[in-house]
């Protein structure tokens, strides 16, 4: 059994947000115009196409990363820590009064990333572990994970 106590930052949600976001094979799509549209644009002098470009690539980063800053700034969810264990049977989370367990086999994914790993229980939403936080629990989590869930459905890099 794992135990542990995490705070949710903005940089933690912007993590899990840009992954989450760049997973998604239209994202490169829009990316690849943009860096083309600036590329052009630079290279005939066509400066519509340089900003429209320059907004294809920017655009995303920047609304996640205000949409995270506001999310936890205006969630009660990301105020006060969160309680992580991890067992035999699957994930519990709680705080306060409030407690949520999702068994390892309701787990549809696990994925990471430099700063954090990703236990999603639903299309979009996902339990964060911010490395900053886990310590040295890194590693036990991370062998818990691999030993409970399906080699398929695990992406981490360690």
């Amino acid at each position: 059994m794992i135990e542990m106590d995490v705070r949710i930052t903005a940089g933690d949600l912007y993590d899990f947000n840009l992954k989450h976001a760049y997973s998604r094979p239209a994202t490169y799509l829009s990316s690849a115009v943009g860096a083309v549209g600036v590329i052009y644009g630079l290279a005939t002098g066509y400066y519509l196409l340089l900003i429209v470009g320059a907004i294809l690539l920017l655009y995303l980063p920047v609304h996640l990363f205000l949409q995270s800053k506001q999310t936890v700034a205006l969630s009660p969810v990301f105020r006060e820590p969160l309680h992580y264990v991890l067992d035999d049977n699957g994930l519990t989370v709680s705080q306060g009064e409030n407690s949520t367990f999702v068994p390892w086999d309701g787990v549809l994914r696990a994925t990471s990333t430099g700063r954090g790993i990703f236990l999603y229980t639903g299309p979009a939403n996902a339990t964060i572990f911010p490395r900053s936080q886990m310590g040295d629990k890194t590693t036990p989590v991370i062998q818990m994970i691999h030993t409970h869930m399906d080699p398929k459905k695990v992406k981490i890099r360690t």
